[in-house]
């Protein structure tokens, strides 16, 4: 992981995404990117006889907060010993994050406040939709994450499904070296079995172990969250969206659950 993509933002779990990426650009001899956008759409207003609006003042405002926010990172990096730029981009946060994430190894974006407002920041399913986005595997992390551990246990969600199935490839270099253990609810294996994909990290020299569990009382999603704080995970591994976005948004989904309840950071790939 060389090219590291961060959102970065006014939000104060910014300078933990920071420091998280700059650690794995040490971790990797990367680089770190940082990116500020801003989304013009918040700027145009329609009334009901169909005019259109453009508050020009208050986008000039907010890229002028932009370029000290700019000028501000770029102080908070002067010291650092990692390679870094800032990006600026004038547009859509997540359509700016899946084209910076073009030539990105990774782009490390956070996941939102469980029970505070989020209104004036960014997306709240930004996580999500930049999984499903993205050409790079998106690390979402809670807030007041630090920092992510390479020596705690990875919890593998496996399903079977060729998005878990990118998101174990693309978690390869993180899950070296540390315990991993793949996670299969109810035995669903889906169209790839676990014992293939146990076989695949074997040839990168991680042995991980195949625990299979029972739903029980619990929703699929809910399992996998008690079996991760159970081992003590530092990171969960798995597929976006395997069921349409649409649809977990309406009725909830693995997926859905684990951005929204944000309490082990996770490793997403679509």
């Amino acid at each position: 992981m060389r090219s590291i993509l961060v959102h970065a933002d006014t939000d104060s779990a910014c300078e933990d995404r920071l420091q998280v990426a700059l650690d794995l650009a040490r971790r990797f001899q990367g680089h770190a990117t940082l990116l500020i956008a801003t989304p013009l759409q918040q700027f145009v207003s329609f009334d009901p006889f169909g005019g259109t609006y453009f508050a020009a003042e208050a986008l000039a405002a907010a890229q002028a907060d932009d370029i000290a926010l700019e000028s501000r990172l770029a102080d908070r990096l002067a010291g650092e010993d990692v390679p870094w730029d800032i990006l600026m981009a004038d547009g859509d946060t997540i359509v700016a994050l899946a084209g910076a994430a073009t030539f990105a190894d990774l782009a490390v974006v956070s996941l939102p406040p469980a029970k505070e407002d989020w209104r004036g920041g960014p997306p709240a399913m930004l996580a999500g939709d930049l999984a499903v986005t993205a050409a790079a595997p998106v690390l979402a992390l809670p807030r007041g994450a630090k920092r992510l551990d390479p020596d705690t246990p990875a919890m593998v969600a496996w399903n079977g499904s060729v998005q878990a199935a990118r998101a174990l490839r693309a978690a390869i270099p993180l899950l070296a070296g540390r315990p991993v253990v793949l996670v299969t609810v109810g035995g669903d294996d889906g169209d790839f079995p676990a014992t293939d994909a146990l076989r695949y990290l074997s040839r990168h020299d991680i042995h991980a172990e195949l625990k299979t569990v029972e739903r029980g009382g619990d929703t699929v999603e809910e399992r996998l969250e008690k079996e991760a704080l159970a081992m003590g995970a530092g990171l969960i591994v798995m597929g976006a969206f395997g069921r349409s976005r649409l649809r977990e948004t309406i009725f909830g989904g693995v997926t859905q659950y684990l951005l929204t309840s944000g309490r082990v950071p996770l490793l997403l790939a679509h």
